[in-house]
This record gives structure tokens, sequence and C-alpha cells, in this order.
């Protein structure tokens, strides 16, 4: 996400704050925070499968790898 629809987002949550939303800006500020949480999903399940476990019995375990998304687009 752009540092741009960032300073959108807060930009509309100042003014919804302040004196309220049109409808128009309601939906871009909706848009925005679909596509703002869905990056921050992408990025910590990207972080989250490069992590390797150490099992009990010694052998490593990618986290990826054993919960299937390793390699998935869009996850």
């Amino acid at each position: 996400m752009t540092e741009e629809k960032i300073a959108r987002i807060n930009e509309l949550a100042r003014k919804a704050k302040a004196e309220g939303l049109t409808e128009p800006e309601k939906k871009e500020q909706q848009l925005l925070r679909q596509e703002y949480l869905a990056d921050i999903r992408r990025n910590l399940r990207s972080q989250l499968d490069q992590i390797d476990m150490v099992e009990a019995d010694g052998s490593i375990v990618n986290l990826g790898e054993k919960y299937g998304h390793a390699g998935k687009k869009g996850n």
C-alpha cells in the first residue's frame, strides 16, 4: 500500500471524526481499509511462512509447509 493511500485513510478518519463523511467518502474509506488489512494479512502470512520450528523429536518443520501456505499466492 502506498504512502498516499495511507495518508488518505488517515485524512478520511480525521474528517469522519470532525464533520462526518459523504456516502462516496464512506465507500472509499471502506475500500481503502479492506486493501490495507489485506496487505497486513499478506505480509504477516509471508513472515509466518518463513518460520522453522524445532519439534520435540529434533526435526525442523517449516510452518508454511506444515500448514499448507508456503508458495501460495493471495494468502
